[in-house]
């Protein structure tokens, strides 16, 4: 500050024309004033001719009136312009946005750090379940195989023949681990001898009608999801497709996760065991666990958090309807025995768009609804039986409820099943496989009469058989 009036001053002196030499005393009067005195040597004059002051030096006095104003106004503080003050107010309001979005930011990072521990924990129990569960007695070497493989009423066996070295090898085949290996001719021979009680299936079984569920084949893997993201999910084929895309598209989603929107499609089996998608899509609403389906050219699934269904058209890849299914639980209320927020449930079959979920006036039964396509409203509804919790998924064939009885044990059974022809349940055993025991979503596809299911990372598919149209 000093500095500037200084360098005024001497601005204001050389403004004088003075010649030779100029003196700057200063010093500080009686009340602590700073003062300024300047001597400046004249050439002709030894003293001053009068006491009257020069033009010039007026012109100086009055310089350094002003520059004292200046000093003055500087060392007071005096109160800025409004420019200034409108400067200072709008980076004072960028500042509370900035505060602003950086608590956004942390709320929605806390939020998803509890997501995380509750998994977290949720995965520490499993694993505690898991480990207290007793082990499955293994076959000692040497020991036959029990019959266990016929189906009771109907003579069908399960084969678990392995190839014989040496032999081509069908990679798509799945091993049973548990298998005793013995002479390979001998396991050869054993299967061969098993085909013979099969029944005729062109007396039992129609391809093209709707049959009671018979028999369900040996799971075949497809591909293994590359990362966490994977370890649920669920993947679907369109059994009535719409161009641009057709029957043969392989359509997946990745639902472990608190924003699950990334819909990736494949034009073929080949193409997702090679993991090389054609298209990827991002929905606008979060996909709520495992329960979404595709039916002629839209994905059907639960909005995130809420009893909403949605419908996503594939072609013009924007949701073309919504509606809340009334009454219906969701987020953890009832969901199938392994978890995961599975509540609401969609199914396709040869009559159409189904969806499984349960109410609180149901008390935690099994509810199943058939839906209009197009606009997602409830057709009809039929209340069952079944404990929704008690099972670990369902899908529907031909009208006909089932339900898986175990997602983690490798050998379970079909348990329940529910046709709404005749509104009547019982209770069946067929022999379902977990290969890689923890099956969190099973779907039926009308178009290729199989199962898919997503089982503990691995995307698996099964062949059914169904018996002849009553």
């Amino acid at each position: 500050m000093w500095f500037l009036a200084v360098v005024v001053t001497c601005s204001l002196l050389v403004g004088t024309q003075a010649q030779g030499t100029a003196n700057l005393k200063r010093w500080n009067d009686q009340n602590r004033r700073c003062q300024y005195t300047f001597t400046v040597e004249s050439p002709t004059e030894a003293s001053c001719p009068s006491s009257g002051f020069s033009p010039e030096t007026e012109a100086l006095k009055s310089r350094l009136g002003l520059v004292e104003a200046l000093v003055a106004r500087l060392a007071g503080g005096e109160t800025l312009g409004t420019e200034a003050q409108m400067g200072l107010q709008e980076a004072y309001s960028q500042a509370v946005r900035e505060r602003d979005r950086l608590q956004q930011e942390k709320d929605r990072s806390t939020e998803q750090m509890e997501e995380l521990q509750q998994m977290v924990e949720e995965l520490q129990q499993e694993v505690l379940r898991l480990r207290n569960k007793p082990c499955p007695q293994q076959v000692p070497p040497g020991v036959p195989l029990s019959d266990s493989r016929v189906q009771p009423g109907t003579g069908i066996t399960h084969s678990n023949l392995m190839a014989r070295p040496g032999r081509t090898q069908d990679t798509g085949r799945v091993r049973d681990p548990s298998w005793s290996y013995g002479s390979p001719a001998y396991q050869e021979l054993k299967a061969e001898v098993a085909e013979f009680p099969a029944p005729n299936t062109d007396e039992t079984t129609d391809s093209r009608g709707c049959g009671e569920l018979l028999s369900i084949g040996d799971p075949i893997t497809h591909r293994k999801a590359d990362s966490i993201a994977g370890k649920y999910g669920v993947w679907m084929q369109d059994p009535e497709a719409v161009t641009p895309y057709n029957s043969n598209m392989v359509w997946r989603i990745d639902t472990v996760g608190s924003e699950v929107r990334q819909l990736y499609g494949y034009d073929d089996m080949e193409q997702l065991s090679r993991g090389f998608p054609s298209k990827v899509l991002l929905l606008p609403e979060a996909v709520e666990s495992t329960g979404a389906a595709m039916y002629r050219g839209s994905l059907y699934y639960q909005r995130r958090l809420s009893r909403t269904l949605i419908r996503y058209d594939l072609g013009l890849e924007t949701i073309a309807a919504r509606r809340d299914l009334q009454h219906a639980g969701f987020h953890g209320q009832f969901p199938y025995s392994w978890g995961g927020y599975t509540d609401i449930d969609f199914a396709v079959d040869e009559n159409g768009l189904w969806v499984i979920y349960s109410t609180s006036k149901a008390k935690g039964a099994i509810v199943i609804s058939q839906l209009d396509p197009h606009t997602l409203e409830v057709k009809q509804s039929w209340e069952t039986n079944i404990r929704k919790t008690t099972v670990a998924n369902a899908f529907i064939i031909c009208g006909r409820l089932y339900t898986v009885a175990s997602y983690a044990s490798p050998d379970t059974t079909i348990n329940y099943s529910y046709d709404t022809s005749t509104k009547q349940s019982k209770a069946v055993s067929i022999p379902f496989k977990n290969k890689h025991r923890y099956n969190s979503m099973v779907d039926y596809n009308p178009a290729s009469k199989k199962l898919l299911a997503w089982d503990n990372f691995h995307m698996v598919s099964y062949d059914v058989r169904l018996g002849k149209q009553q």
